[in-house]
């Protein structure tokens, strides 16, 4: 094991994570038994002095207790290449604020962030796959509703479509020809044509499931296959997906080394791919999620194996 680390979590509320299934309240909890120094911070505690990325950062405790999960220590301001590593783990929209943020993070010299700031800029979650269109189902990204409406006759009555910026499932509808709210719907997606919405083939295949595979380097971690419940057509486990055990086959291992080469150019080192019925159907680079799910299905513990990589590289570095 590497020496301790100062290692720091940029973050939704810590009071906020549900620890039976957050993956950035596990990776924490693994530095920590690893005897690192985690430092928490949000979006809005981060700035820029002399053009450096500063912070005022609060040293946090963590342990698996619903209610009490955590202790924070008095808040101190610090450069963030202070720190040997940044985990930025902040859950979309990828707003103006979040954008900003990242940006101030891409002013670290020192410091190893994960995922690289410059490429979380321009990695939306749902246009970073049409990199790889090939591997998808059909897809169009409008904000025309015309188009959207051909679009969905194309695939044969039955299409997807989804906000660019939503996560966790929300805002993501299951459309027919002859649904009464049809129009109503797009004109919301779009905003009345004021942004774009992505629309995909449907794939009936999400009924037994939609399966997210966690990368790191490049690499297979593990995976998960998100089962929707009765009724409803998303999959997250925020919309109520069950969790069931999920292992690669051979249209997983095609469509990770196809990928794999432009996440690690593009810095992307711990990602989340979405697979249904062997298509890609997005890649997640701001908060990919799933780990304690896998560990549970596994009998796992595939954070170590994250912290042991983080350890390496920056053993490396010296």
């Amino acid at each position: 094991m590497a020496g301790r680390l100062v290692m720091t979590f940029v973050m939704d509320a810590i009071e906020s994570v549900d620890i039976a299934a957050d993956t950035t309240f596990a990776l924490m909890l693994e530095a920590q038994r690893r005897g690192h120094e985690l430092l928490y911070l949000q979006l809005r505690d981060l700035g820029v002095r002399g053009g450096r990325a500063m912070a005022r950062a609060a040293p946090i405790s963590l342990r698996r207790e619903p209610g009490r999960h955590f202790s924070l220590g008095e808040p101190r301001q610090l450069a963030l290449d202070e720190a040997d590593f940044v985990f930025q783990r902040k859950d979309p929209p990828v707003n103006a604020e979040y954008a900003a943020a990242t940006q101030i993070l891409s002013l670290c010299r020192r410091a190893l962030v994960w995922n690289d700031p410059r490429s979380l800029l321009s990695a939306n979650e749902k246009l970073y796959a049409l990199h790889f269109a090939d591997l998808m189902p059909a897809t169009l990204v409008s904000r025309e509703i015309p188009a959207l409406l051909s679009f969905l006759e194309e695939q044969g009555g039955q299409m997807v479509v989804k906000p660019l910026d939503g996560k966790a499932g929300e805002g993501i509808f299951h459309l027919r020809p002859g649904d009464p709210n049809l129009h109503s719907i797009l004109e919301q997606s779009t905003a009345f044509g004021a942004r774009w919405a992505m629309a995909q083939a449907y794939l009936p295949e999400v009924r037994r499931g939609d399966k997210r595979i966690l990368l790191l380097e490049g690499e297979p971690l593990g995976a998960v296959l998100r089962v929707p419940a009765d009724g409803e057509s998303r999959a997250n486990f925020h919309a109520g997906g069950r969790a069931a055990r999920a292992g690669l086959d051979s249209g997983d291992h095609r469509i990770i080394e196809r990928i794999a080469p432009r996440l690690r150019q593009d810095g992307l080192f711990f990602v989340g791919i979405d697979v249904i019925g062997g298509r890609l159907t997005e890649i997640n680079v701001t908060s990919p999620t799933g780990l304690q799910e896998m560990n549970a299905l596994d009998g796992a513990r595939y954070e170590e194996r994250i912290i042991e990589r983080i350890e390496a590289l920056l053993a490396r570095r010296g």
